[in-house]
């Protein structure tokens, strides 16, 4: 009884915490675009890390990439600022092209 009870209890443990994972906070549903736009951001780190944990950029290349995105992030903040904490669709697109151009150089 109290093995079948622990079983219960960690599976439903798992579950509340995979919940509360996956869940958007408040920031997320009230700014989707900006949201968006830094999740982007983050996953790009993510590549050049990798890109140079496998050999495939130089540190110095990382560096730069690193840079490109770091102003992409402050435009975005600044764009945001204008306009109360929110981005436009238009600035929303503007960044997007700005993050595929450096995306396509983490992944040559």
């Amino acid at each position: 009884m109290l093995k079948t009870a622990t079983i219960v209890m960690g599976t439903l443990l798992a579950m509340s915490i995979a919940g509360a994972a996956s869940a958007e906070t408040t920031w997320e549903k009230t700014h989707p675009r900006r949201d968006q736009v830094n999740d982007r951001l983050e996953n790009q780190d993510r590549r050049i890390h990798r890109e140079v944990k496998e050999g495939e950029l130089t540190r110095a290349q990382a560096a730069r990439l690193h840079r490109q995105d770091h102003r992409v992030r402050e435009e975005e903040r600044a764009m945001a600022s204008r306009h109360g904490g929110h981005i436009t669709k238009a600035e929303q697109a503007a960044l997007t092209r700005q993050e595929n151009r450096i995306s396509r150089e983490i992944g040559e």
